[in-house]
């Protein structure tokens, strides 16, 4: 997962389709042709409806395009974003993406299948 900081982060890039889809919104009745991104809204962090578009939108839509996390996003949450499918979290003002990062270092795998991989470990191990 690519983390960055909120001034990096740019609505509309020239070239490219972007939706910003608000976090009550239908993924599953969005048009997806041309789209090369999804922006998910996480207006609190307490606010986790956003997480069940993203693994509406990779597992039930297959959208291979970039799912991006925007609002307030914590550094708590980064782990689960990626397993849920989300490619780029845009962090909340204020917070440091090298802390951000080494989230990804306490973590090295997990038990139970998600939107990326939806297997379970032990189908996996062989």
């Amino acid at each position: 997962m690519k983390i960055i900081a909120s001034t990096e982060h740019q609505e509309s890039p020239e070239g490219q389709k972007v939706i910003q889809l608000p976090n009550d919104a239908d993924p599953l009745a969005l048009d997806l042709s041309g789209v090369d991104r999804i922006d998910l809204h996480f207006p609190k962090f307490t606010d986790g409806r956003a997480y069940s578009q993203a693994y509406l939108l990779r597992r039930r839509r297959g959208f291979q395009g970039e799912l991006r996390a925007t609002g307030d996003v914590l550094i708590d949450q980064l782990v689960p974003m990626a397993r849920q499918g989300f490619d780029v979290a845009v962090l909340r003002a204020g917070v440091d993406v090298a802390d951000a990062q080494r989230q990804f270092e306490r973590f090295q795998g997990f038990y139970q299948g998600d939107a990326v991989q939806t297997q379970p470990l032990f189908a996996r191990a062989a």
